[in-house]
């Protein structure tokens, strides 16, 4: 009888041991994925690091050169998207005066949404709007 109890025993120490492994596991690969950065250049050095297994100096060099030219893209982006918008608001004229009173509204709320969606996509990425 207590050799019955001491086996049952061990196997309830062992069940919790690997429940406690389990759930441990589980909730430190979330918290390594919440950990890592989102957005922008952070993102795509994690990415690299992991996927490249970059050491740390490579990891600084490459960094360096993701953080210059992104400020690089985004000071280009800041002086071209006026020019940007006023090419898109001009397509988006030219259109509507093709459409009939029901399809500009319809055109509207298509593009509306998708530059929203567009917008949220780069705000994700990290890229300026």
């Amino acid at each position: 009888m207590q050799t019955r109890s001491k086996t049952w025993a061990a196997t309830l120490l062992l069940a919790t041991f690997i429940a406690g492994a389990t759930v441990g596991a589980g909730a430190r690969a979330l918290w390594v994925r919440k950990a890592q950065p989102v957005r922008g250049p952070e993102r795509f050095l994690g990415q690299l690091t992991q996927e490249l297994k970059l050491t740390p100096r490579q990891h600084d060099s490459v960094g360096a050169i993701i953080w210059r030219h992104w400020t690089q893209t985004n000071a280009l982006w800041d002086t071209v998207k006026p020019r940007f918008d006023a090419i898109r608001s001009d397509m988006d004229s030219e259109v509507v005066r093709l459409l009939n009173a029901d399809q500009v509204q319809g055109y509207r709320d298509h593009v509306t949404r998708y530059r929203r969606l567009q917008a949220q996509e780069r705000q994700n990425s990290g890229h300026r709007q």
